[in-house]
């Protein structure tokens, strides 16, 4: 018996209107068209100071200990960032740093990324792919990136964007509709 897949996205952009969540937004709603899923959004500039200033996991208050939680239980993360200095953004960085080493491994992870121009567009190889190398998860061979010019407001315009998006979904499709039909897992 299928159940909704636990959609969990990562929002790295410090503001609440974002071409980054615009992007992620696409995705998800793809997504969903072809899977139920159970979507929940972390955007980690919401997280607070004491966040902030957490060096350890222990220091976060119990608000961001479920938020790092529902990441470590959900069936696939949405990796969201904008590129700041030709990476990700330091909040979603350290958000990362707070998960546990395998908290991921063997994770579907979906990343996605936004920029000012297409020069930005190797973050998903060069930063990010890396980063979720190393929690051992199992990103999606397609990333997805969007430039400015891509976008009206937070909205994408770009049919190329919309087309890579159900391209790098349907290579996926397969194995999160086996993931979605698997024995259900008691949740956390």
């Amino acid at each position: 018996m299928s159940h909704p897949l636990r959609v969990v996205v990562v929002n790295g952009s410090p503001n609440e209107r974002s071409k980054t969540m615009g992007l992620a937004g696409l995705v998800t709603s793809r997504l969903s068209e072809s899977l139920p899923v159970e979507l929940h959004q972390i955007d980690v500039y919401r997280l607070g100071p004491s966040f902030a200033g957490a060096t350890v996991r222990e220091d976060v208050p119990p608000e961001v200990e479920h938020q790092i939680r529902l990441v470590e239980e959900a069936d696939v993360v949405i990796a969201a960032t904008p590129v700041f200095r030709a990476s990700y953004s330091g909040m979603f960085k350290h958000f990362f740093d707070l998960v546990d080493q395998y908290g991921l491994a063997n994770k579907p992870v979906i990343l996605v990324a936004t920029g000012g121009s297409d020069r930005h567009a190797l973050v998903i190889e060069h930063a990010l792919r890396p980063l979720f190398g190393f929690f051992q998860a199992a990103t999606a061979p397609v990333g997805f990136y969007a430039n400015a010019g891509d976008f009206d407001g937070t909205v994408v315009l770009n049919g190329e964007v919309y087309s890579r998006v159900e391209v790098g979904l349907a290579d996926i499709m397969p194995q999160l509709k086996a993931l979605a039909a698997g024995p259900h897992r008691a949740r956390g």
